[in-house]
């Protein structure tokens, strides 16, 4: 009987020992960069090793990854912050928690929840998270919409108040409010009480921003559309712009902004001139966004914006295209070259 027992717990832990090596074996599908450059270099790999959390990290079995600007700027070498080579890219994933660091406190196993930066990269099946960039995904929103609400959300968010101090009854003007960052910038602004002024660059993106809850949108490729936002305005212009392609858009907004107003900068992709003596006319202040220099009050506090923005029900990703992982160089492509934007692009695992 002693043998007996002696040799079935043997056998427990063998299999326990190949249970545990199997996982550290375990590999799965991720887009890795090999090189800096074009879409192209965006390559499927399906031998990747699963990611191991560390202390403070959770570890997140992917549903859909959102793919953002910023990835194709990292991925061109042109991004401040270079990772280092091979890369998988990607901030914001939606997804369950498949383990959690020693240190985690938040979350368990099993939760729902999204992330606006990752440890290990987000086109992926697994990806690791640091605590502080995950939040919690509401039972109402899909995994698609999840993947929606990091970067574009928290990015309109720090705009509209943390560094454009914007408040209720004000005017906000969004550019490229068709796009991810400005469809979440017009939920955000409505649900505070801030008039909306929204651009898009088609008759499919207008309706779009409409539809989305903006008071008034116009068309940025129609002639004229400046002195129309100013005549919105009473001749004032709005309180707060926020531009997302200052190259192409900052002198005209300096033309429209209100006195003591402020710019926002969210996106360039390019040098900007502008005559500086507008900028005494107005007294206006020309301020940028930087995301991921968050502090961890402002983390707590967007965190329980859009906990809050869920459960009320005025956070309300909008996906415009999905997409397998394999086409992610497609989406790329897409996100810098199209012409008006509608909603959140989604890698779908």
């Amino acid at each position: 009987m002693e043998v007996y027992l002696s040799l079935s717990c043997l056998v427990l832990i063998f299999m326990d020992c190949m249970s545990s090596r199997s996982f550290a074996r375990a590999v799965m599908r991720a887009i890795r960069v090999t090189e800096f450059g074009g879409p192209e270099v965006l390559k499927v790999q399906n031998d990747v090793p699963i990611p191991q959390p560390k202390a403070s990290e959770v570890l997140i079995k992917v549903s859909a990854a959102g793919v953002n600007p910023v990835d194709t700027y990292v991925r061109s070498g042109v991004y401040a912050a270079k990772p280092a080579l091979p890369y998988t890219p990607g901030m914001d994933v939606a997804g369950v928690v498949q383990d959690v660091g020693a240190d985690v406190k938040k979350f368990k196993k099993g939760d729902r929840v999204y992330s606006m930066r990752t440890s290990s990269g987000g086109y992926a099946e697994f990806t690791t998270v640091e605590e502080k960039y995950i939040g919690r995904l509401g039972d109402s929103i899909t995994f698609e919409q999840g993947a929606g609400i990091g970067v574009p959300y928290y990015t309109a968010y720090r705009a509209l108040f943390l560094r454009g101090e914007t408040r209720p009854g004000q005017t906000v003007l969004v550019h490229g409010a068709s796009g991810g960052v400005g469809t979440a910038a017009v939920q955000i602004a409505k649900s505070r009480g801030i008039r909306v002024l929204g651009t898009a660059g088609s008759p499919e993106g207008v309706e779009a921003v409409k539809k989305n809850g903006a008071d008034l949108v116009f068309n940025h490729r129609e002639e004229g559309y400046i002195q129309k936002i100013m005549d919105a305005t009473g001749g004032e212009g709005p309180d707060v712009i926020l531009e997302m392609l200052a190259n192409v858009n900052l002198e005209k907004d300096l033309s429209m902004i209100k006195l003591h107003g402020r710019i926002v900068n969210i996106g360039s992709r390019g040098p900007a001139e502008i005559n500086a003596r507008a900028t005494m006319a107005k007294e206006c202040i020309i301020t940028g966004v930087m995301l991921l220099i968050s502090s961890d009050a402002d983390w707590n506090e967007m965190h329980a914006a859009f906990e809050a923005g869920m459960s009320q029900g005025w956070l309300r990703p909008i996906v415009g295209k999905e997409f397998p992982l394999e086409k992610a160089a497609e989406t790329h492509d897409l996100i810098i070259n199209t012409k008006s934007a509608q909603g959140n692009i989604v890698l779908k695992l």
